[in-house]
């Protein structure tokens, strides 16, 4: 038979609307990006069918412009206009998933995560052509849009949902331990901690100095006495970590994108207590890619891996792991690293993480 007979046109028709409707969606997300950081949404939240006029002197911003971008939200379906009027309304459901009202619902923030990606695209292009990576210092807002992540998924659910995962710990806290967070980035997660648990100790260790110094800055706006930030390269943790000097070791979303994974897991046994706890958020997925087809949202992260996560560990000359290497993988690096106990769960408002508390 002819590769001509073989053609499906049917199949290549709905692939070409699969193709222009991803087209659409992706620039839904573009615009929703900055939705979200003008306040755009925030300020339709509470407004009755409006202007764009009206819409643009409430939110202080350029009228042409809030025109323009009304008109992706209106044609993606994200806003609604009447067209006898020329009001424009944002619908309280839609509303729901798009304001900072919303919380940990709120998946504008995650439209963000396009435009940061889109700003390297240059330079992804040419590691397919010549290998290599990304370094941290081209992802100018990352860190920015990262700490919002994790404000929605971890930080709102510390006190919550993520504590309990480990019965007893919050009274550990309360009378006093040696906390260390690695990767911990702008530090909001143990800045909070810190508050909260004043008996306790706590350290945070970034690669990135804008990062580390976010987190101190905001440690200093709150006055916390007990919590310091340290600029280090981890990728010889497993030799450097000071032996057995921690209660508890917690990584969130900071060990696929490391130059080299297995040696700061080495670094965290090493460096954790006998009788200690290592609590691991990383992201819910196969090792497998044939298991990730019905994955949620994995198209978007096999992405963030590409233009992120991946990049960033080969720019170290590193391992390149990914963000979807997937809990079969986490549980071999766990056992390798010298971990014997580990529990995976999963959170109700997180679909996009597994949480393994670990232990020797």
């Amino acid at each position: 038979m002819s590769a001509t007979a073989q053609f499906d046109s049917a199949k290549a028709e709905a692939f070409a609307g699969t193709f222009l409707n991803a087209l659409n969606q992706a620039s839904m997300c573009l615009m929703a990006s900055i939705g979200h950081r003008t306040g755009l949404f925030d300020v339709m939240k509470d407004m009755p069918p409006s202007t764009v006029k009206e819409i643009a002197n409430k939110s202080g911003l350029n009228e042409r412009y809030v025109r323009e971008w009304l008109g992706a939200m209106v044609t993606s379906g994200v806003v609604e206009v009447d067209e006898s009027s020329a009001h424009f309304k944002l619908p309280a459901e839609h509303a729901a998933f798009l304001t900072r009202a919303a919380g940990a619902d709120n998946i504008g923030v995650f439209a963000q995560y396009v435009a940061v990606m889109g700003g390297v695209e240059d330079q992804i292009v040419e590691c397919f052509k010549n290998g290599g990576g990304v370094p941290y210092s081209e992802f100018p807002r990352f860190h920015a849009v990262m700490a919002e992540d994790s404000g929605q998924s971890v930080l709102f659910a510390l006190e919550s949902h993520i504590l309990p995962l480990v019965p007893g710990l919050s009274d550990q806290l309360t009378s006093g331990i040696k906390f260390l967070d690695v990767g911990c980035g702008s530090g909001r997660i143990i800045n909070k901690l810190a508050g909260l648990f004043p008996n306790s100790r706590f350290t945070g260790f970034d690669l990135s100095p804008e990062a580390v110094s976010s987190a101190r800055n905001e440690a200093s706006s709150q006055d916390l006495k007990n919590v310091e930030f340290i600029i280090q390269d981890l990728s010889a943790f497993h030799e450097t970590a000071e032996v057995e000097a921690y209660d508890v070791i917690t990584t969130f979303d900071a060990i696929h994108d490391q130059g080299q994974p297995l040696n700061v897991l080495k670094g965290i046994h090493r460096a954790l207590k006998a009788d200690g706890l290592y609590l691991m958020q990383d992201i819910k997925a196969s090792s497998h890619v044939h298991k990730n087809i019905d994955h949620p949202i994995g198209t978007f992260l096999y992405a963030i891996s590409t233009m992120h996560c991946m990049t960033v560990s080969l720019a170290q000359g590193g391992e390149g792991l990914g963000a979807m290497w997937g809990e079969e993988k986490t549980r071999e690096y766990l056992e390798k690293a010298g971990f014997r106990s580990v529990e995976t769960n999963v959170l109700a408002h997180d679909i996009q993480n597994n949480w393994y508390v670990v232990r020797k």
